[in-house]
């Protein structure tokens, strides 16, 4: 790797500003889903372990630059201090004569976490003195939240200005498999992509053009695709200013030899409903909305699969939230599972639908950053990874 990991650093004695992604969910104060703190404890042990004195920022929620009560970190630092068995201390802010004071006595092996850097406006503004304060209480910097190197802000790419800065072992992680796909994937190369909106999707799916043996499209945004070609798709979520796009992107795949399959059957129903009654059709009648793929679709895309050696997967095949609605996700997700191939789960919806059906130990790499992973795989920079210091 280009740039300089945690491994380069030398933490013993040392104040390490860390920037997490323990952006959870919390219900009534309860922490729902605590994958993204378990994902960060690989560097957190690594820099208590050899005697660093820590110092944990993140964000949580989107609190737009003021105090919300609600967003504060109490349940995240009470979740940390029980994965480690440590004390875990909270500070109420991330700046202030508070923070400096009690980081002084921070002794070796000691942790502590700031409040949510949201809570200031000029975190997400980049500001260079508020990037220049979070810094100057710490000797090195490590980022480890891969959920937000797309966004060059204070607590991400602000910081790297003012102290060595090196990547954790998550962000490592997902550089080395995302690269991976990108500069030299084994073939065939197949691309799953699904998901509501072609408008979300289209940089991705140009770059993987260039990549990409063949792309296999799920989820509400193949109606788009479908209806582009004059297929029936009753009342299902068509993105009527996306159609020409649609036609486009399938005349380029085809110009390049890429092959895009579209869903040949689908899961029907009056409406996206807990208790509703589904059929499998293969033209979608009018007043009757797509929410699924169906079996013919499910053997399609699985027996492709089954010839990959590399597989991207990004956005699920239907409402899989739903039980009449999730066979679809369930079964390419198992059919990627027991593909002996490279297979990469980029994040967001495919993350929770992999962890939903028991398959996170079978896939290769699960991406930490639904739309860091995206712009990965779209070829653009990440300005929170731009910014480390270079080895």
């Amino acid at each position: 790797m280009a740039k300089m990991t945690i491994e380069d650093l030398d933490v013993a004695g040392k104040r390490v500003l860390m920037r997490v992604d323990f952006n959870v969910p919390v219900k009534d104060g309860v922490i729902t889903d605590d994958r993204r703190i378990r994902g960060a404890l690989p560097s957190i042990q690594y820099v208590l372990e050899r005697g660093g004195k820590l110092i944990l920022m993140t964000h949580l929620g989107r609190p737009k630059g003021q105090v919300k009560e609600e967003l504060r970190l109490g349940p995240v630092a009470e979740r940390l201090s029980n994965l480690l068995g440590e004390k875990v201390t909270k500070m109420p802010d991330c700046i202030g004569d508070g923070v400096r004071s009690t980081v002084k006595r921070l002794k070796r092996g000691e942790i502590l976490v700031l409040e949510n850097v949201r809570f200031h406006p000029e975190e997400e503004k980049n500001d260079p003195a508020f990037a220049k304060e979070l810094a100057s209480i710490a000797d090195v910097f490590v980022s480890d939240a891969f959920g937000t190197v797309h966004r060059a802000h204070a607590s991400t790419a602000g910081v790297c200005a003012y102290l060595p800065s090196a990547a954790g072992f998550l962000i490592k992680k997902e550089l080395e498999f995302l690269g991976k796909v990108i500069a030299d994937p084994e073939r065939p190369f197949a691309a799953v992509m699904g998901g509501v909106k072609v408008s979300d999707k289209i940089p991705v799916l140009t770059n993987l053009m260039n990549l990409a043996n063949m792309i296999l499209i799920g989820g509400a945004m193949s109606y788009t695709f479908l209806k582009s070609q004059g297929k029936p798709v009753g009342s299902s979520l068509v993105e009527e200013d996306q159609l020409t796009t649609a036609t486009h992107i399938l005349a380029k795949a085809a110009e390049k030899g890429v092959e895009i399959l579209l869903p040949v059957d689908h899961v029907v129903a009056d409406d996206m409903t807990e208790d509703a009654v589904t059929q499998v059709v293969t033209d979608i009648p009018d007043g009757k909305k797509g929410l699924d793929i169906g079996p013919a679709t499910v053997a399609l895309y699985s027996g492709k699969l089954a010839t990959a050696k590399t597989i991207v997967w990004n956005g699920p095949m239907g409402v899989f939230e739903m039980k009449p609605f999730e066979a679809g996700t369930r079964a390419i997700a198992e059919a990627i599972a027991d593909c002996s191939a490279l297979t990469v789960v980029g994040g967001g919806d495919s993350a929770a639908a992999t962890e939903q059906f028991g398959l996170n130990e079978k896939m290769s790499h699960i991406s930490t950053g639904g739309g860091a992973s995206l712009e990965f795989l779209e070829g653009k920079e990440l300005p929170g990874i731009a910014a480390l210091t270079d080895k």
